[in-house]
């Protein structure tokens, strides 16, 4: 089907060229089409311009956005969403005063996750985790990445990564796997973290490999959970059964994971709430994606990570929401991309870049997602009628979609 958009406000996020992902000043530059049309054929974008250079074209269907914008799909590169069950009475343990380690250490945080997800059969996971990412559909995500590590055994880590293929089998939004194992010790090997670290590699990985179930691997890279040689086994050990790595790394502490990541072609490190001026110079000039996670940091009231100073170093940035059920149990972009500019500092132009185009770039996406583009993938969100693209972080508190097209199609 062919279908125009015409008489578009404002269509942002344009890209003629290809690009990987953008950095430093480049980040504050947004480029928009006012007055706009944009032609989309079955799933993806055929055409785009100004209003005044629209040819005569057979189309299926013509719709008018008088007053409405069009810009791509948020693109969501660090996500939990498939747990069991929430973790409200740790969120009001919180609130009286407990810190979220000391919350862990009395059998809290990722281990009662992970003992109310061992319980559930694959098909009760599944039928939780669905309505979630059908949540962050209507949000306007259009593309996802979804971690394991809720498991924290071979048959729930298995369990996991299955629900995340089929997720991806039966929805149109883009999903990216990756294998979280290493996400915190079982208490079962709280005596022998070697013994953990064997299984994780020996027993899990080639049968993820075999059944082609993660795209990445992924460690929880801090003081408490892995070391940074931990942190290191594990990547090496994934990229030989065909996993790219991405790793959670500085969320408290800053211990040398930034360093590893950038070391093994990390594709993005993520968290980076505490950056010591060494990660700053070690992130420099790589391929290595930064990822701030602010949803983390509003629930758990801790720092923010600095994306002014590391735009203002020349560094890029992507946003994400984190949502779990611990420290981030929102799935909503819109409200990440607010709180990127006012907790952050960063601009209108600078969230939203961060949160399309660098955000597919640290899915290994950049070239179907991200951009109004033509040949790209029509993931598309229609805004309600708003004064400029500034009032989409400005309203905090109340989304301004109007609709959602993933692959050409309005998400009911």
């Amino acid at each position: 089907m062919k279908i125009l958009f015409k008489n578009i406000k404002e269509l942002i996020q344009v890209r003629d060229e290809e690009l990987t992902f953008i950095s430093g000043s480049e980040m504050n530059v947004l480029p928009t089409i006012k007055n706009a049309f944009l032609l989309i054929e079955d799933s993806l974008i055929l055409d785009f311009g100004p209003m005044d250079s629209l040819a005569e074209v057979s189309v299926d269907k013509e719709i008018d956005l008088t007053g409405k914008m069009i810009l791509p799909c948020w693109c969501d590169s660090h996500t939990h969403i498939v747990y069991v069950g929430n973790r409200e009475g740790e969120f009001a343990d919180r609130i009286k005063g407990l810190t979220y380690q000391e919350i862990a250490e009395s059998g809290g945080g990722i281990l009662n996750s992970a003992k109310k997800l061992q319980a559930a059969t694959e098909d009760e996971i599944y039928n939780q985790s669905k309505h979630r990412l059908e949540e962050v559909m209507q949000l306007g995500t259009g593309a996802v990445e979804i971690k394991s590590g809720y498991g924290l055994t071979v048959d729930a880590e298995l369990k996991m990564l299955r629900v995340i293929k089929k997720l991806k089998e039966n929805y149109p939004i883009e999903v990216k796997a990756s294998f979280l194992g290493a996400h915190a010790i079982p208490s079962e090997f709280k005596e022998n973290k070697e013994g953990y670290l064997s299984l994780l590699i020996d027993e899990i990985m080639p049968i993820i490999q075999e059944e082609n179930l993660a795209d990445y691997v992924d460690v929880f890279c801090e003081k408490g959970y892995f070391t940074v040689a931990d942190t290191e086994r594990i990547l090496v050990a994934g990229k030989k059964y065909g996993l790219v790595p991405k790793i959670h790394v500085n969320q408290f502490n800053s211990i040398g994971g930034v360093e590893v990541g950038v070391k093994n072609q990390a594709l993005s490190v993520d968290h980076l709430e505490v950056m010591e001026e060494e990660d700053f110079e070690i992130l420099k000039g790589t391929s290595t994606m930064p990822v701030a996670l602010p949803g983390c940091s509003h629930f758990l009231s801790i720092p923010y990570t600095p994306a002014r100073k590391m735009i203002d170093a020349g560094l890029p940035i992507a946003l994400a929401t984190d949502y779990n059920p611990g420290s981030s149990p929102s799935g909503n972009m819109n409200f990440v991309v607010s709180e990127a500019c006012v907790k952050m500092k960063m601009t209108p132009e600078e969230a939203i870049n961060a949160a399309t185009i660098n955000g597919a770039y640290a899915m290994g996406l950049e070239s179907k997602l991200g951009s109004i583009t033509k040949g790209k993938i029509a993931n598309l969100i229609i805004t309600k009628e708003i004064a400029s693209y500034a009032f989409i972080p400005y309203s905090f508190g109340a989304p301004q979609i109007d609709k959602v097209i993933i692959r050409g199609k309005e998400i009911v």
